[in-house]
Order: structure tokens, then sequence, then C-alpha cells
């Protein structure tokens, strides 16, 4: 991109959770934009399939095997980026998910709730975003400068049914961006960002089965969030490249502690 100030040229990108359905499109799209991703995940098929894809289409991607919830795993991870790229700009934080066990069906009460998968949950979505951000944050300390992204949701700020572990470690997120925003640039000066990213409704592997049918029509609940988003539709991958381009950028420079909403209008509808 000829604009310096939307260039994402040489940026050295790390990236958890980016071989799911939205990582892997954000990945490859920072990728295309001359970004250097290194690539965080727990499976080293999918890690290295997502990096020679990168790699095909021209772009530059490095691989790292490690479990986002597991301190010392990050610690190694550190390590190793830090003997070969010295140092990052960017940290996203995509890593995250969902468990039957702490979900809440209509024909199950808060007595179902399984406190072990809620806490698995918790650890994915939240430790998994802040012990990265920990351990990580020194290797931006050596570049001067640096830049958090997180992806939250829009059950983060608007508690959905059923899901009760997730939008509860959702919000979580969403705290922890605000407290990080503060914290960074008041203790390490303005160059120190930290935002988030709230998707709507997207379908992935994650939630496909919740919201469709077999035959691809949409379940009852998958009718009720497109009659309440005015786009009248799903996300699609694509749709978060353009808010997540601006966050990576000088373009957004005097932004932090913010959470951009990508969701068709599902946070501004009230339903009536």
């Amino acid at each position: 991109m000829s604009s310096s100030l939307f260039s994402l040229h040489g940026k050295k990108i790390a990236f958890s959770g980016a071989t799911g359905v939205l990582g892997q499109s954000m990945s490859s799209y920072l990728a295309g934009e001359e970004a250097e991703v290194l690539i965080l995940g727990r499976n080293p098929d999918k890690v290295k399939d997502l990096v020679k894809q990168i790699a095909d289409s021209g772009g530059k991607a490095f691989g790292y095997i490690c479990d986002v919830t597991d301190e010392a795993s990050i610690q190694r991870v550190f390590s190793e980026i830090e003997k070969e790229h010295g140092y990052i700009d960017i940290l996203i934080n995509a890593a995250g998910g969902n468990m039957p066990g702490a979900v809440i069906t209509p024909d199950k009460t808060l007595q179902d709730l399984e406190l072990d998968a809620l806490r698995k949950v918790m650890d994915l979505n939240y430790l998994g975003t802040a012990i990265p951000c920990k351990i990580l944050f020194p290797l931006m300390l050596k570049n001067g400068k640096g830049n958090i992204i997180n992806i939250s949701s829009m059950a983060a700020s608007r508690p959905m049914t059923r899901v009760l572990g997730y939008a509860s470690a959702k919000a979580a997120i969403d705290n922890l961006t605000k407290f990080l925003s503060v914290e960074l640039c008041t203790k390490h000066g303005p160059e120190y960002r930290v935002n988030a990213i709230a998707p709507g409704f997207f379908l992935t592997e994650q939630n496909r089965a919740l919201l469709t049918e077999p035959d691809g029509n949409l379940t009852g609940r998958g009718n009720q969030i497109i009659s309440h988003t005015p786009m009248h539709r799903f996300g699609k991958p694509e749709d978060l490249n353009g808010a997540l381009h601006w966050l990576c950028a000088e373009a957004s420079a005097f932004v932090t502690g913010t959470i951009v909403a990508v969701d068709g209008g599902f946070g501004a509808y009230s339903g009536v």
C-alpha cells in the first residue's frame, strides 16, 4: 500500500489462534500486506499448513508450536522469537473457543453447568490472552513501541442465552483490553497501544451447528440472530480485515482502549 499511514510492510506480528477459520483469513491477509506473521498454535500440522499456504502466496510466515494457556510454553516461544526475530511490533490474541459443558441449552438449567468445562473456557479465552500479553510484551519493549489486538465478541457487552462461559470470558477480555491500554501507556509511553475487535456472528467450526441445519437452512437461533442484524447476514471472514488493518497500522496511532465492533449493526439494534 502506497501510504505509510496504512503500510504494514515489514511489521512483525505474533498471532495466536491463527489456524482457525477467522484467524486463517486474517493472518493470510496481513501477510498479503507485506507483514511478517509469526503463527502461534497448538497443532503442528495446522501451523505448518498455514505457514506453507502463506509462503506459497508470496508472503512471509513462521510457525511456533505452543499452548497459550501454559506459561512455560509461551516462555519457550518468547526465547525462539527473540533469537530469530529480535522483537515484535504487534501481538494478536485470537485463540479462544467454547465447550458444550459451559453452555446452558434450553433443555438444561444452571445446575447442569459443568464447572470443569467453565474453567477450561475461561482459561482458553482469558488466560490464553493474558499469558501471551505478559510474556511476549518484553519483545515490544525491545522495539520501543508495541501494539496488542485482542479478539472479543458481541457476547461480551450483551450476554446471550446459552453461552455462559464464553460470554463471561469475552467480557473479561474487554476489561483486560481497557486495563492494559492504561497500564502500558502510562508506564511505558504513548507508543504502546491495546485494542480489541468484537466480531458479530460469523459461521465458524465452533458455531456452525448452532446456527445452521445440516441442509444449510438456519436454525431457530440462527434466524433470531439474522432478524436482529440490520445487514441481515452473517459476517464473512474478510469482513474483519479492514478493522484489523487499521488497528495494526499507524492510521490508528491515537486509538487505544477501544473495542471495535464488526457486527453488521447487531449491537445497535434494539429489536424494535
